[in-house]
């Protein structure tokens, strides 16, 4: 059986679980969630109430495999609900910058034109000044794929370290062919 799959999800004042079936509907002041499980594994919330319990069959292999991910996919959505999620990025080089407008994040990043994404509905994108882009929703794997799709419009190459690359991340910088000499 998982270990993490063992633990109850707590459910943090502020949110709402609602179990129908196989679809979980966990609300909170974030926004609303909705999960349908798979079958391998049951869902039921704890006698108590506050507690969110995630039981499978250990002799099944595929119960085993979704146990411990039904269980953290949960937690996840338990968080995202009350406090949300966030992923930033940051834009390097010379006159490299980012923009909203409208429904729409426009970025020049050294290409001819200048790139445009749509933000979706269920995402919060604010730019506080031109080289910094900060990403919130509620849904971790909303926030963490549009992230991910901005930053591989133009990834931080290995020379001079310049493009879009999360807050924080360290990118290695390769010498150039002049350092062999």
């Amino acid at each position: 059986m998982s270990r993490i799959g063992k633990k109850p999800v707590p459910i943090v004042e502020g949110a709402k679980v609602t179990i129908d079936g196989r679809t979980i509907k966990i609300e909170g002041p974030q926004g609303n969630l909705a999960y349908e499980h798979r079958p391998e594994v049951s869902v039921a919330l704890a006698e108590s109430g506050n507690e969110i319990v995630v039981s499978g069959d250990e002799k099944s292999r595929e119960s085993r495999q979704f146990h411990g991910l039904t269980r953290a996919l949960l937690a996840n959505m338990v968080t995202g609900v009350t406090k949300g999620y966030e992923k930033r990025l940051e834009i390097q080089g010379v006159g490299y910058l980012a923009a909203i407008s409208g429904e729409t994040l426009q970025l020049r990043v050294g290409f001819a034109n200048e790139l445009h994404r749509k933000i979706p509905q269920d995402l919060k994108v604010t730019c506080p000044d031109q080289t910094h882009i900060v990403i919130q929703g509620c849904d971790k794997q909303r926030v963490g794929q549009f992230a991910a799709e901005i930053r591989s419009l133009r990834k931080p190459e290995p020379y001079k370290g310049k493009g879009i690359r999360y807050q924080g991340e360290q990118v290695k910088i390769k010498p150039g062919k002049s350092a062999t000499k």
